[in-house]
């Protein structure tokens, strides 16, 4: 019965909401992000996870971290999927 529930409950989720996974970013990946002083770019609308950042804004590669990228986006560091641009986390 928990089953059907649980089933049935999913489906009245935003698919968007469904594809979000919850990441857990390794520790040195938010400190290498939280220590950089890149400037901050100013983009249109609301930086959300799960959502692709716009071509226009540079993304930056962090040491020995491939999965990962982040950019700096009015004045909120981002953490984002390199090969897709996608957010994975925005820090406060």
């Amino acid at each position: 019965m928990k089953r059907i529930a649980l089933i049935c409950a999913s489906l009245l989720l935003p698919v968007s909401v469904m594809a979000q996974a919850t990441v857990v970013l390794p520790g040195e990946v938010r400190t290498y992000v939280l220590e950089q002083k890149t400037p901050s770019v100013t983009v249109e609308g609301e930086i959300v996870v799960g959502q692709p950042l716009p071509e226009t804004v540079e993304v930056h590669t962090i040491p020995d971290q491939p999965e990962y990228a982040y950019a700096i986006v009015n004045d909120r560091r981002v953490v984002l999927n390199p090969s897709t641009r996608v957010v994975v986390e925005v820090l406060e």
